[in-house]
């Protein structure tokens, strides 16, 4: 992936080739087909996250409501894929995709397809479908968040720390975000079956 980076800083995206990419890294054209379908695809490392997310929600205790699972999930990426010596390969890759539209697509669609990891992976722990969705739909902008975040080469903190503090401000606004509850009269948010289910 550092020689695709390279070559995409050198040459531009759209001016590297797949064969530039393998004779860079040392690779034959065949092996480097045997792990991506494509150029783009160095970029989104295959299904490395959807296994980390699934697995490390499968590790949760028994007793974790589902965001604490999903807290779960977010350290087992910090502790194996964002580590603090890929953080300044991980602002270059921010760069490149933020520079490309079609690259822009394809995050896009890796975020939905690890929303379902994720929902997929709470059910299997028996959450009920919505609260499912909703867990993980808030994992997954807390993941996209907190990649922002982490990913920002003067931030120093680990992966793992800024998950946890950026899932708790995500499950914060979402509760202050429910409308009010006329009938109290007292203005405060109605209390939410579905987030005291995620609470536990």
């Amino acid at each position: 992936m550092v020689a695709a980076l390279d070559l995409f800083a050198q040459r531009g995206y759209e001016n590297t080739t797949v064969i530039d990419i393998a004779e860079r890294a040392g690779l034959t054209k065949s092996t480097f087909f045997r792990y991506f379908p494509d150029k783009r695809e160095v970029l989104f490392g295959g299904d490395t996250m959807t296994d980390l997310l699934a697995t490390g929600i499968a590790a949760a205790p028994v007793t974790a409501t589902p965001l604490e699972a999903v807290a779960h999930a977010l350290d087992a990426v910090g502790r194996d894929a964002f580590t603090p010596a890929r953080r300044a390969f991980t602002a270059r890759r921010q760069a490149v995709i933020a520079a490309h539209a079609e690259l822009q697509e394809r995050e896009a669609l890796k975020g939905l397809g690890l929303t379902a990891a994720l929902a997929d992976a709470l059910r299997r722990r028996g959450v009920a479908d919505l609260t499912s969705r909703v867990a993980a739909e808030l994992g997954a902008l807390t993941l996209k968040i907190a990649y922002e975040r982490w990913s920002d080469t003067t931030n120093t903190d680990e992966f793992t720390d800024v998950a946890r503090r950026t899932l708790s401000e995500v499950h914060a606004a979402s509760a202050s975000s429910l409308p009010a509850d006329v009938g109290s009269g007292e203005g405060r948010p109605a209390p939410s079956p579905v987030l005291g289910r995620l609470r536990g």
